[in-house]
């Protein structure tokens, strides 16, 4: 089945300079989606309080996550999200898991873990606070509940190359399995560790700053050594190959014009190929 399309112009996560271009960037993925396929949710303009969550913009965030919610449950089909920042990615992998009660496991793939609280978070972003409300550690209103989380057994982070050390602390307390950019120069690294969870599904975060900058410009964190969009394109094809996909997110597309999205644009394109072919 062709999978549907959510896009999700949400930056409010973000605390980044460039977090404002993250709506921007997802309205210029929009533009290439087919529009029968396509639903958009509408992001207030507001950036929203904290409600002393320690979570910046906490209400605005609580308010696109229902309407998000809402939206993926006329969805029948795998969804592809397109954000905006990862924070979409919190509804999105709770409509996937409730489809697959105890068999998805979550690959994050991402230049962050996103494993903080609002304790150990350096900046209150919910964009780095999102993996473990997935997991169904978090701030009520921005967390899963039982039915929907994903346990750190079954969550696979890959690329990962700016990790704080209390998200060290936790990936190496909780045993969560953590590929390096070098591991994933071949799949069958990520596909055995995928294996290992258990699952026969699987749900794909893409923040694109797992990409090198080199590759893709509008990034709204620039990293250096990250992966190539050919071997992304393996990466998904091999996972494809083993497993049904659940769903996905792409985030993290800031371009700084729409001259810039358009250099970006094709490479972007061939990921969605990727996913949907």
């Amino acid at each position: 089945m062709a999978p549907s399309f959510v896009v999700v112009p949400q930056w409010q996560g973000s605390v980044s300079p460039r977090a404002m271009r993250l709506s921007d960037g997802a309205e210029a993925i929009r533009g290439d989606l087919p529009s029968s396929a396509t639903v958009e949710v509408p992001v207030p303009v507001e950036a929203g309080d904290a409600q002393d969550t320690g979570i910046d913009r906490f209400s605005s965030l609580v308010m696109v996550r229902e309407r998000l919610t809402r939206a993926l449950r006329d969805c029948v089909t795998p969804v592809l999200t397109i954000g905006g920042e990862c924070g979409v990615s919190l509804a999105a992998v709770g409509h996937a898991s409730a489809r697959h009660p105890g068999g998805l496991a979550v690959v994050w793939l991402d230049a962050h873990p996103d494993l903080h609280t609002p304790e150990s978070s350096p900046s209150g972003a919910f964009g780095g606070m999102v993996l473990r409300a997935i997991a169904g550690e978090g701030v009520d209103g921005l967390v899963l509940n039982a039915e929907e989380r994903v346990p750190f057994d079954r969550i696979v982070i890959a690329g990962a190359r700016d990790i704080d050390p209390a998200e060290a602390e936790l990936i190496g307390a909780a045993g969560i399995r953590s590929l390096s950019i070098e591991e994933l120069e071949t799949p069958d690294g990520l596909v055995a560790a995928v294996r290992a969870t258990g699952a026969t599904a699987f749900y794909l975060h893409l923040d694109l700053d797992v990409l090198d900058p080199a590759v893709l410009t509008g990034l709204a964190n620039l990293l250096p050594f990250g992966l190539s969009v050919e071997t992304l394109g393996r990466t998904i094809t091999a996972l494809r190959a083993e497993f049904e996909l659940a769903g996905a997110t792409i985030a993290g597309f800031a371009p700084a014009s729409p001259e810039a999205a358009n250099d970006d644009l094709p490479s972007i394109l061939r990921i969605i190929g990727a996913l949907t072919r």
